[in-house]
This record gives C-alpha cells, structure tokens and sequence, in this order.
C-alpha cells in the first residue's frame, strides 16, 4: 500500500492516525508513505510504516521517483492530499486501486472516489485528520474510535536532546517549557514580545523556558531571548528526530499553530497553541490529554487564505492578550 501525504510537518504528523489505523487493520501489508523530503525525517522510527519515501523538487528527481513507486507494484493507493503533484504521483504508481475524494481537482485520476469526509462521518465540520480517516474509512478500514496522533522518539535523538539541555544546565529532574514563537505567515504569529512575558511568567514559577526555531526562523527566537527578563534557552539548528525527543521531555509546550505544535501533541505534551487565521475545527491539537486552544473571537475568522483581507496586517493574532495566553498556561499547569 501507498499513502500520500504531500506538503508541510503538520500535515505529515495529522496523517499519522490513519497510518496507525491502515498498520491496525492490516498487521501484515507493507505500506510505504510518500512524504516532502524536507519533512520525511518526522517519521524517523516509526515503525507503522515500512518505508518512508522522500519526494524532491527537481524534476530529474521527480522522473527516478515514478519508476520507484512503479517497480514496487503497489495494491492500493491512498491521496489524503490532493494536491496537483500528490494526484499526479498517485496515478503515476500504476496501483491497481486508487483512492481519493471526489472534490479533488484532478479526480478522474483516480478510480475510487469518495464522497465528502463530512457526509462520511455525518457531521458538518471535520478536522484534518478526520478528513483522512474518512477516506480509509470509506473503504472499510476501521477509523470510528479516531486514533490520535503519535510520533516515534529515536534513542539517538534522544540522547543528544539530552546532552544539549545538560550542557544549558538543565538535568531530568528540572521541568522546562518548550516555546514555539514562529509560524508560516504573519497572521498566525503572535508577537515576539508577548512570548517573552510569559517567559517571564513561567520563570516566577520557577520553569526554565527553551526557545525552538529553525535556522531561517532564528531572529525570532533572538527576540523574545532579548525582551525576556531572564535567561532563555535558544535551540534553532535541531533535526526533526531532535525537535521530537525535546518535545517528549518538555513540561508543556506554548507556541503559535504550527508544526511544532502538532509534534509536541504527538508525543503527548500537554500544549497550549495560540491561534490566528486558522481555523481551528480543522487544525486544532489532535490529542486527548490536557491542552489549551487561545484565540480571540472576530467575525472574518477564520481566513479563507493565507493573506488577511479584512485588514492592513492581521489583527487576529494581535488580538491575543498576554493575560489569556497565561491564564491557560495556569490552568494547564494545574493539571500537569
């Protein structure tokens, strides 16, 4: 079996439930999932899988990759995407059974196609991950109890996670604070000062605060380090394996809706995500522990795109107070 999953960390970590709930219904079949190569490194140790393939950019790479998907002679073909490559490369698989919703833009390309994930499941509002188990469920897969998202810590990963928080002074027996203060567009960014407040917060509660950022998002990190009034830890050259193992070992995280949010609900961290545009009966925390959604209540919300339409810059995320965002880290605190 072949899943396709194309595009970002967050959407490759929301596809996990239904490659848990595909390895559960099918112990013994070999299913192989098609990621982008930049965010392939997620599944590291994740044994639901047998293969992750990376899928490049260049077009040479691209040419090599259908003759790989074809040589492996694939039984099925799962599209969670639906994306014009991601259809392209389903098809281009030769698998004998190709699955996908029949909204897709280049649908005929498929030869089983489902109706609406929100018909399937008899609801008007689905999550992403949802969404995905709906089309496994369409075929018979069973999905009804929805499997929550999971990620595999490495012990290699791990043990260098380790190294490098003892090295900042921070031994297992000292809880810390994972904080994730950047986000793929201005209008899910909550401001770089206001992370360093509750910095600052958790520091009269005694919680050590770890900044992560990658290596283009590391002005970010260097803000809120600058406005906080106590020392932050800052980690912006992390692998993913890495970035997964920090998250396992956090107390709770606190970040804008990202990836980053997604992994740390994957491995089972309490988090409080703070969110803008997005929408969040879609893209929440898909988790069962304690967590905490922040976002303020305005009428163009949530965004059609990418952009804000309603205003100059994106007054959403800016809407956020302080005041909230600490009252859920309390609250979440409380319960850890």
């Amino acid at each position: 079996m072949l899943v396709v999953r194309l595009r970002s960390i967050g959407d490759a970590v929301l596809a996990t439930p239904s490659l848990l709930a595909l390895r559960r219904f099918l112990p013994e079949a070999e299913i192989d999932v098609l990621l982008e190569d930049w965010v392939a490194p997620v599944l590291e140790g994740f044994r639901e899988v047998d293969r992750v393939i990376a899928v490049e950019r260049s077009n040479w790479a691209r040419a090599r990759l259908i003759g790989t998907l074809r040589a492996a002679r694939y039984d099925v073909a799962f599209n969670l995407h639906g994306g014009t490559t991601a259809t392209f490369l389903t098809k281009a698989s030769n698998a004998r059974h190709r699955v996908g919703f029949a909204s897709y833009q280049y649908a005929r390309l498929h030869n089983h196609l489902a109706p609406p994930p929100a018909q399937i499941w008899q609801q008007p509002n689905t999550h992403s991950v949802e969404q995905q188990l709906a089309l496994l469920g369409w075929t018979g897969v069973p999905v009804s109890d929805r499997p929550r998202t999971r990620l595999a810590v490495t012990t290699h990963a791990d043990e260098k996670t380790k190294r490098r928080l003892l090295a900042e002074g921070l031994d297992d027996a000292q809880p810390f604070v994972l904080m994730h203060p950047a986000a793929a567009f201005e209008s899910k960014t909550w401001p770089a000062e206001r992370f360093a407040r509750v910095a600052d917060h958790l520091r009269a509660r005694r919680l050590r605060t770890v900044v992560v950022a990658a290596p283009d998002e590391a002005e970010i990190a260097r803000e809120v380090a600058a406005r906080a009034h106590g020392r932050i830890i800052q980690f912006t050259d992390l692998s993913l394996p890495e970035l997964i193992a920090l998250a396992h070992r956090a107390h709770i995280f606190i970040g804008n809706d990202s990836g980053v949010a997604h992994i740390a609900a994957a491995v089972r961290t309490p988090v409080v995500v703070i969110f803008g545009s997005s929408n969040v009966a879609h893209w929440r925390p898909w988790t069962d522990l304690p967590h905490a959604v922040v976002r303020a209540e305005m009428a163009c919300a949530p965004c059609a795109g990418y952009e804000c339409t309603a205003f100059q810059r994106p007054q959403c995320i800016r809407h956020v107070s302080v005041e909230d965002v600490m009252t859920a880290v309390d609250r979440l605190l409380a319960n850890r």
